[in-house]
């Protein structure tokens, strides 16, 4: 199992997405989420979107490995079943969560591997954060003050990958889980 996180707007759901067009044999956790779809985004392949409701008996019933509230707003999650059949198969994992889940996660399964993935610089992430323009400038204001206090944590994590070309950073990433780019 291979956990990767790291601030918003530095390409986690990018890098991802190259790993799991280039290696299909990565599994990739799909997480679940209470905010709506942002234009694209497609229900089952980049995230699963819940009610609130749903959110709740799903924390409830202990299906999720990890959940947190993320920038004050939408809750996250990992859906726990998934995540113990592709261990048990042995196959290789991914799981692309936020630095609360990937907290939880080391408490949870403290073998797995940690890879914080970094931005080049302050100033790149805030470039790719309003070059989204899926947020308002409250939002934008809300994620840069969260992604302040992510970046520090990035001593917790085992090693650091820094985004600063896509598919490099995938490669990095798969040779990081054992896998030849």
């Amino acid at each position: 199992m291979t956990v990767l996180a790291g601030p918003t707007a530095v390409g986690k759901g990018s890098v991802a997405a190259q790993v799991r067009s280039r290696w299909p044999a990565v599994w990739i956790s799909v997480s679940v989420t209470t905010r709506a779809p942002r234009p694209g985004e497609q229900d089952g392949v980049h995230y699963h979107f819940v009610s609130d409701a749903e959110f709740d008996r799903m924390v409830e019933q202990d299906e999720l490995l990890e959940w947190a509230v993320v920038h004050g707003q939408h809750r996250y999650g990992t859906p726990r079943p998934a995540v113990e059949r592709v261990l048990a198969e042995g196959r290789p994992a991914l799981l692309e969560i936020d630095l609360q889940g990937a907290r939880q996660v080391r408490r949870a399964l403290p073998d797995a591997r940690f890879v914080f993935l970094a931005p080049p610089s302050w100033e790149e992430l805030v470039r790719r954060l309003v070059g989204r323009g899926t947020e308002s400038e409250q939002e934008r204001e809300r994620r840069l003050a969260t992604a302040k206090v992510e970046l520090a944590a990035e001593q917790e994590f085992d090693v650091t990958v820094v985004n600063d070309d896509l598919e490099a950073a995938a490669d990095r990433l798969v040779a990081l889980m054992g896998i030849t780019p």
